[in-house]
């Protein structure tokens, strides 16, 4: 199965902590076995919020250059183009929407590319339930969900064994 994790899950690569997110979660969920993707745009996010970090004085640019350039080399975390035609073309639809344009392109890479986002992004979780956003999902990827992290480790306990 295709996940596609939204910048949350890739900041503790940078040393940003997010609560009630484990540091380990990426890992965890490459272990279990699934398919990490994640956005290009997700490496602007990782820098700005690195850089707001290194201007306060809570991160060295060492440390969040060492942390991107480990998520760009790892080839288990494959990296999504945000310029491919589908993927804009799908955000573009998703801007009328929702408000964050790089949260449009962060969505239109799952929806075009993964079979679930796990995002913790409350306007994510509340555009799915609007019917602009199940048509756009119908034309293209009927199957795709939206998922907390929180919701995809608890499907994963109930997953019945082999």
């Amino acid at each position: 199965m295709k996940l596609l994790l939204d910048t949350t899950y890739l900041l503790p690569a940078i040393g940003v902590s997010i609560k009630e997110i484990p540091r380990n979660s990426v890992i965890k969920l490459i272990k279990e076995g699934y398919e990490i993707l994640i956005s290009e745009i997700t490496f602007f996010e990782i820098s700005a919020k690195g850089a707001k970090y290194i201007t306060s004085g809570l991160l060295t640019p060492a440390r969040v250059t060492r942390g991107i350039r480990a998520i760009a080399r790892d080839d288990r975390i494959r990296k999504v183009p945000i310029h491919d035609t589908p993927i804009l073309l799908v955000a573009f639809k998703l801007r009328k929407v929702l408000s964050d344009f790089i949260d449009c392109l962060i969505l239109s890479s799952a929806i075009n590319r993964a079979d679930i986002l796990v995002t913790e992004d409350s306007d994510i979780h509340e555009l799915t339930t609007t019917d602009k956003f199940k048509k756009i999902i119908q034309e293209i990827n009927p199957k795709f969900k939206v998922k907390s992290l929180k919701d995809l480790l608890q499907s994963m306990k109930n997953k019945p064994s082999p």
